[in-house]
């Protein structure tokens, strides 16, 4: 295989000015977020929270919306915009991704595998195929579990 040869005009950068985080307030979803927010702050991007709410879901969707307004990072410097749906997860977050021009989206995933990901199928694997951008798909560190944890209990409250 042959090297690639440098790029005459200096290193290849990506433009992200648009990021879409979709949560189930799960702690694999809380993962999905630091990476969000880091992003975010490095590349000046706009940071845009989802959750889809599934019908006949526990909940109503005056809860839904409390919570997701709670997801704030603690860098005032970074626009946030908290979108409520209803619908099939990974539909309408590749619908809204199509929809609103998100360059990149960073999701957290069980990281299933098997037969438990051919049975149950995975949000992030079907966002990765339906997306109109790029996935970031983040997975727990190696060695932590799965406990639930509110994603709105680790991110900086709202400021006034």
């Amino acid at each position: 295989m042959d090297a690639v040869p440098p790029n005459p005009r200096g290193p290849l950068m990506i433009h992200v000015t648009k990021i879409l985080y979709p949560t189930d307030f799960s702690s694999y979803s809380n993962q999905a977020y630091f990476h969000a927010v880091g992003l975010a702050e490095t590349y000046g991007a706009s940071l845009t929270v989802v959750y889809v709410h599934t019908p006949g879901a526990a909940g109503d969707k005056a809860h839904w919306r409390s919570q997701l307004e709670q997801v704030r990072p603690a860098n005032p410097n970074i626009a946030v915009r908290h979108v409520l749906l209803e619908g099939d997860p990974a539909t309408e977050i590749a619908r809204y991704a199509t929809d609103a021009g998100i360059d990149v989206i960073v999701i957290g995933t069980r990281g299933r595998t098997g037969a438990d990901r051919l049975e149950l199928g995975s949000v992030a694997e079907r966002v990765m195929r339906e997306a109109p951008c790029s996935v970031l798909v983040v997975k727990l560190p190696k060695g932590l579990t799965g406990a639930e944890r509110p994603v709105a209990a680790a991110a900086a409250p709202a400021r006034a």
